[in-house]
This record gives C-alpha cells, sequence and structure tokens, in this order.
C-alpha cells in the first residue's frame, strides 16, 4: 500500500509539474478562448446528429455520462489490446483528446500523459460537455491543412456541417484518427474500411442499424468535386 501511495504522489507530482509548465505562458482557459473565436467555429446546435453521433460513438461513447477519464474504457482498451497482443486502443476521452490537442504537442511520453490528466480535470471543470465537445470538433485534424468540422464539410463535401449525412458523417468521424491514412483522398480502401468501423459503433450504441450501415456502404463517397485550401479553412 506504502509503494503504492508513493508511487500515485510521484505521477501527480510529474503529471502537475508537466501541465503547470505547459500553461506558463498561455493559460488553458485562454487557449479555448482562441479556438472559440475562430472563424467558422462551430455551436454543438448547428452540428449535424449524424456527425454528433458519430463521433461520440468512435471515439468516446460514454462521453456524457463520465469525468475527464473513463476508468471502464481504461481498462477495457487494457483488455483488448492484451488480447490482441498489441496496441489497439488508447482508452482516452474525448476531454483528454481535447487537452493534448490544446496543451500539448502530440510526443508521446509518461511525463505528458500526466499532465494531460490535469488539463482535462480543467476542462471539466470549467467547462459542459456540450462545450467540450465543440472544443473538439472545432479543433480536430482532418489532414491536407484543414482544422475543425466546418472546414472539413466545405473541403471534402463542398457544404456546411449542419447538412452532412450519415454516409459523410461516418467518414469524417473515421478521417480523424489517422487523416494521413484515412482520408478518402488519399486511400479510398482504407477510409471505407475506417467508415465501416465508425458505422459498426453507431450501431452498437443504437443510433443506427445494420441496414443503414450496407446502405451508406454501397453509397458513392459524394465528395466534392473540387478542394481548395485557403486561409479561412487551415
Amino acid at each position: 500500500f506504502i509503494i503504492i501511495l508513493i508511487g500515485t504522489s510521484i505521477c501527480c507530482i510529474i503529471g502537475y509539474s508537466t501541465y503547470n509548465q505547459a500553461v506558463k505562458e498561455k493559460p488553458l482557459l485562454s487557449r479555448i478562448e482562441e479556438i472559440t473565436n475562430k472563424e467558422n467555429y462551430t455551436k454543438i446546435d448547428y452540428l449535424s446528429k449524424n456527425y454528433v453521433n458519430a463521433v461520440i460513438a468512435a471515439e468516446d461513447h460514454r462521453f456524457y455520462d463520465h469525468g475527464a477519464i473513463d476508468i471502464i474504457g481504461i481498462g477495457r482498451a487494457v483488455f483488448n489490446n492484451i488480447k490482441a497482443k498489441e496496441l489497439q486502443e488508447g482508452g482516452s476521452t474525448i476531454t483528454q483528446q481535447v487537452a493534448k490537442n490544446v496543451v500539448f504537442s502530440q510526443e508521446a511520453s509518461i511525463s505528458r500523459k500526466l499532465g494531460e490528466l490535469f488539463a482535462s480535470f480543467e476542462l471539466e471543470k470549467n467547462y459542459s460537455k456540450d462545450e467540450i465537445l465543440e472544443g473538439y470538433v472545432n479543433n480536430v485534424y482532418f489532414g491536407h491543412g484543414i482544422y475543425g468540422i466546418e472546414n472539413a464539410a466545405q473541403y471534402f463535401y463542398g457544404k456546411s456541417a449542419k447538412d452532412l449525412d450519415l454516409n459523410e458523417s461516418s467518414m469524417l468521424a473515421g478521417v480523424v484518427n489517422g487523416p494521413t491514412y484515412y482520408s478518402p483522398l488519399n486511400d479510398q480502401e482504407a477510409a471505407r474500411k475506417r467508415q465501416a468501423i465508425v458505422l459498426d459503433a453507431l450501431i452498437d450504441c443504437h443510433k443506427i442499424t445494420n441496414e443503414q450501415k450496407e446502405k451508406v456502404l454501397k453509397s458513392d463517397l459524394n465528395l466534392a468535386s473540387e478542394h481548395k485550401v485557403d486561409e479561412n479553412l487551415a
């Protein structure tokens, strides 16, 4: 018990120190404010319900039921990774992903992961779940120099995020897992496979039926004829 207590204390010290160092020049709340002030920032009420459902199902289906971290999700990820004998799931919540994207670099280290936890607790203390979800979808990277769902919807499909159908929503929800690999502009086969995983997650969450999934996978990608990046989309 003493060893566990000491280990936990050391982790807390490292995490808190890493977080404080990361936000020393620019506090977390100021970073979030910068995102909300961006052109094309989209409130959750103006997002397609198809897209919102797809993101939550694919990234963190218990998002509205847990706090900054999801103990059940972490346990499930550890079990599945051991079972598969490889790292297939990370167990990070949407809140943790916002913390990582807003405060830290993509460097994989124990200290960064611990610091991410403190940033996540700070986010949950200061923002509602809807606001955190907005922070995620408006700042996540879709590849091709595109950040944020409104910009991605315009770039990939030539339409607003509020008008995305199930096909388009499930595709974009899958792209962010690995933009280089899952962009339909780079590899349509890989993108379709990732989209199928998102659709399966939606079925598991009772948001769509198997029939809807099959209809989507048999439909055209429906991509825009042109894909242009300008200063308003980056």
